[in-house]
């Protein structure tokens, strides 16, 4: 065989096997980065922008560490489902998955809510610590599996403040009959101290405490009360939000949509997840100093609950517990792991993060940062 005959032969041969080989790995690589577009609904209004924004965030590095194969839209709440029906529309398949806060759902089943906050829980670390080291995820999708849904945490507010109110609060007697715009689980604790709890929409607080139709209500904390505007028709805003140390907010995806997706798909969306919860916390974290003080300088009057509705809303917040977890397993199963992890958790900042810290809070008082 001549040198010419030889290379054309190795030469259409090589061409060959290319042709094979890209034939053999088309379909593999199709079938492991597919393209797919999904909806994601939220249970809040774009102008509310760092928790909406947390859905916005997650889907933007869904898409990125996937090439562009993998889009999420995200819709307001509104858009396609009222806010509050923000896990049904998932659970059914109107949409792939959603961006809310579980404790919502909790007049379906209080269990819900331990997902979120409940009274007197966690902190945001410490809620981290269990959903990721303490098989609180595990624990949570085995009751989101019941609903069809698969849960990823996915943003977190901070301790919230306890709310606006038209008059002070000083004592237990002051709660009594008080109409209170207050989101979930909470509002069954005071409703054994005599407030009237009240399910309003966030675009619906504001007229509602400026007619009177409400004595009070809780948002969040100063970066979204001061874009709602709440100290010009109820000016006493009260502190610690006892109900909501550390909440939680889920990407709650459809079940059957989640086991279909690829492997990698769900990394990525697990490690978005992630990534939005901590930038949420940060984001929050950096925007509320500035939007406390504005809100003092224009008139909020900043009052600390007082020890004695503390120390009651305690007591009727552990005798909720015992109630529910007598009758619902799913609840007690994980009000029991939050709680044992609980009181490690707490002995730990007290020797830690809370030295340090009213260290450092005596020094801010003193001028000297």
């Amino acid at each position: 065989m001549d040198r010419r005959s030889f290379i054309k032969r190795a030469g259409a041969a090589g061409a060959g096997a290319a042709a094979t080989a890209a034939t053999l790995a088309a379909p593999a690589i199709a079938q492991s980065a597919p393209k797919i577009s999904w909806r994601c609904t939220s249970s809040f209004p774009k102008a509310l922008d760092t928790i909406f924004g947390a859905a916005q965030t997650m889907a933007k590095y869904v898409k990125e560490s996937t090439d562009g194969n993998f889009d999420i839209q995200v819709f307001a709440a509104g858009e396609i489902v009222p806010g509050l029906q923000a896990a049904d529309a998932a659970a059914a398949g109107t949409v792939e998955m959603c961006h809310t806060a579980s404790y919502y759902y909790w007049g379906k089943d209080p269990t819900y809510a331990l997902a979120t906050a409940v009274p007197f829980m966690f902190n945001d670390r410490q809620m981290n610590a269990w959903l990721y080291y303490g098989d609180g995820n595990a624990l949570l999708n085995e009751f989101y599996a019941t609903k069809g849904l698969y849960g990823l945490a996915c943003g977190n507010t901070g301790a919230q403040m306890g709310g606006w109110y038209r008059k002070e609060i000083n004592t237990l007697a002051d709660l009594k009959g008080l109409k209170m715009r207050i989101g979930g689980f909470a509002g069954k604790v005071v409703e054994k101290l005599g407030v009237v709890p009240q399910q309003i929409a966030g675009g619906d607080i504001y007229p509602a405490l400026e007619k009177g139709t409400i004595d009070a209500a809780e948002w969040v904390g100063p970066y979204d009360d001061e874009k709602l505007g709440f100290q010009k028709v109820a000016p006493y805003y009260y502190y610690p939000g006892w109900w909501e140390g550390g909440p939680t907010l889920h990407t709650l995806v459809n079940l059957a949509k989640w086991n279909e997706l690829p492997k990698a798909y769900q990394a990525a969306v697990a490690s978005a997840c992630e990534a939005a919860n901590c930038d949420m916390m940060a984001s929050y974290d950096y925007k509320n100093p500035g939007a406390l003080k504005r809100l003092v300088a224009g008139g909020a009057q900043l009052r600390p609950f007082s020890q004695e509705i503390l120390s009651a809303c305690f007591d009727s917040a552990n005798a909720t517990y015992a109630e529910i977890s007598a009758s619902n397993a799913a609840f007690k199963k994980i009000y029991d792991s939050q709680a044992a992890f609980r009181k490690d958790a707490y002995l730990w900042a007290q020797i830690s993060e809370y030295t340090f810290d009213t260290f450092m809070m005596i020094q801010q008082r003193n001028g000297k940062l």
